[in-house]
């Protein structure tokens, strides 16, 4: 069996098209879109289109600053004076000060939807409704991350009496972020870490994801208008370069990284004083599901396709494993299977197209090096067109029976390959999990409570959400996003998120007739942005 060419022929829609190989020079320091004259690399799109030879080859997009130690260390300076040991403009603001700088990006960068969503497309081959769900949805967490501070707020607005002393209890910033998000969602998840971390007041020095990089280009003015000078800084080049000179100086106070566990341990490595480095991470996960045999079969297939394979596997909270149950797994694997070659594949402005060209250059000869693997250790590919590549676009491959010798069996795949266990006694996944290196979700499949209340019980201290009767997932992002083990450090969501990029702080006097005087003229007259009974609506 042979795949359709997706990228033959195919004309572009006009709509998403764009000018492709431009030289994006500017970055942002100190408040200022400053002109780069350096070095450049080239941004490639997995998509391919004709050369001037006629032949088919990957998209050139455009190029970027590769920016080395002396830029990093100069953007570092810039969010260290706008810091300025806790002393500066931005920290000190009042919180509504910083939540109108906040609101005014959100609307600057909701006029730039048709080229970010355009970039998504290109540079990480996201399907086109994705796309514009991933843009919305980073609108509405940053209105989200505005109303829970004013809660928050809201709730600080008091002074508290307590063994006969005052206090006011706040949250107040850390220091210098910097910020790191990944190339699956460049911008929700960057964004997720970003905006929190600003709207506390602390200043950023921020480097997008290798894969993904041009789509925050049309927001650098929206962020020079939005943000006092120094707040926010943004590099560009490679992580080695820029990220560890800036680790190595103990001047960042938070490491937020959305990626794997090796890259935050080698960063984290850099850092001279340990202890004074807050983490907010979120790695990587080998999320499973398990298929007892009174499961809805139809309801979790669908889940598990979908949980498996949406935007061709590349999520942390991916379903990367599938325990099924002995008596059930050949009528799964056969509705399965069934599922999966129907998914309609080619490029992503395509009507109804699920499965598109994959990001990474040497992530087809990966997915390629798992299945040989795996079937030189007894597994075999059950999908008619598992496992088939054209250039960066690979069909995913469903592989069954899997075992414990397999490298899919441990690593992470992060791609469209789907390993299938079956299992006897529920014990044998739950072994697996408890032995994973890895604990951020599991779903289970089920129609029975009784056959669900045990392994529940089980499995709430071995990950950090259970689904039940569907994928995992993220949202709603209201709910905590965390994990355990080498999955995540810190908790992610609207609510947490600001918590875990700042902490308590209180002021706090005896009561006393001076303090009560002292508090009073405070109070009355404004003095103080930290204590103040404000009410924000």
């Amino acid at each position: 069996m042979k795949l359709k060419n997706i990228f033959e022929n195919k004309s572009i829609p006009e709509k998403h098209d764009f000018q492709k190989g431009l030289t994006y020079r500017h970055y942002l320091l100190n408040g200022e879109l400053k002109i780069w004259e350096g070095e450049t690399s080239e941004v490639y799109s997995a998509i391919q289109t004709r050369n001037q030879n006629g032949e088919y080859s990957p998209t050139l997009l455009g190029k970027i600053p590769v920016m080395k130690e002396r830029d990093a260390l100069l953007a570092l300076d810039s969010a260290l004076a706008a810091f300025d040991n806790g002393r500066g403009t931005w920290p000190t603001m009042r919180v509504e000060e910083r939540i109108k700088c906040v609101e005014r990006f959100a609307e600057l960068m909701a006029q730039k939807r048709t080229e970010v969503v355009n970039f998504l497309m290109w540079e990480i081959g996201k399907t086109l409704p994705d796309s514009e769900k991933e843009f919305d949805r980073t609108i509405d967490y940053i209105y989200d991350t505005i109303a829970e501070l004013k809660e928050l707020d809201r709730k600080s607005a008091r002074l508290e009496l307590n063994s006969d002393v005052y206090a006011q209890i706040r949250r107040g910033p850390l220091g210098v972020v910097l910020c790191l998000g990944p190339y699956n969602y460049p911008l929700n998840e960057t964004f997720c870490l970003l905006i929190p971390a600003l709207i506390m007041g602390n200043t950023t020095v921020f480097k997008p994801a290798k894969f993904g990089v041009l789509l925050i280009t049309p927001l650098l003015d929206a962020f020079a208008e939005a943000f006092p000078k120094g707040v926010v800084n943004i590099l560009f080049g490679r992580g080695r370069e820029v990220a560890t000179p800036i680790l190595k100086t103990g001047k960042i106070d938070v490491l937020a990284l959305i990626g794997n566990s090796k890259s935050a341990n080698a960063l984290q490595s850099h850092h001279p004083k340990k202890n004074r480095l807050r983490l907010v991470l979120g790695l990587e996960a080998k999320n499973p599901a398990i298929v007892l045999p009174d499961a809805d079969l139809k309801l979790a297939v669908e889940e598990c396709v979908l949980g498996s394979l949406s935007y061709n596997g590349q999520r942390c909270t991916a379903l990367k494993m599938l325990f099924v149950h002995e008596d059930v797994v050949d009528e799964f694997n056969k509705l399965f299977v069934e599922k999966v070659e129907a998914l309609q594949y080619g490029l992503p402005w395509e009507n109804g197209v699920k499965l598109t060209p994959l990001p990474e250059p040497d992530k087809p000869e990966y997915i390629n090096g798992l299945i040989d693997d795996a079937l030189k250790n007894g597994a075999k590919i059950i999908n008619a067109k598992g496992g088939l590549t054209d250039r960066s676009f690979v069909f995913p491959a469903v592989l069954y029976p899997v075992n414990a010798k397999m490298r899919v069996f441990e690593e992470e795949q992060f791609g469209p390959v789907v390993p299938i266990i079956s299992f006897k006694d529920v014990n044998e996944p739950i072994d697996a999990i408890v032995n994973s290196d890895y604990g951020q979700q599991v779903s289970l499949f089920s129609t029975n409570a009784d056959t669900l209340a045990p392994l529940i019980d089980v499995m709430v201290n071995q990950v950090c959400r259970v689904n039940i009767n569907s994928q995992c997932q993220r949202g709603p992002d209201v709910y905590p996003f965390v994990g355990r083990k080498d999955s995540a450090v810190s908790t992610l969501s609207v609510h947490d998120a600001l918590r875990s990029f700042s902490i308590r702080t209180l002021v706090a006097c005896k009561n006393m007739n001076l303090n009560k005087v002292i508090l009073n003229d405070l109070l009355d007259n404004n003095k103080s942005n930290f204590v103040n009974t404000n009410y924000i609506l």
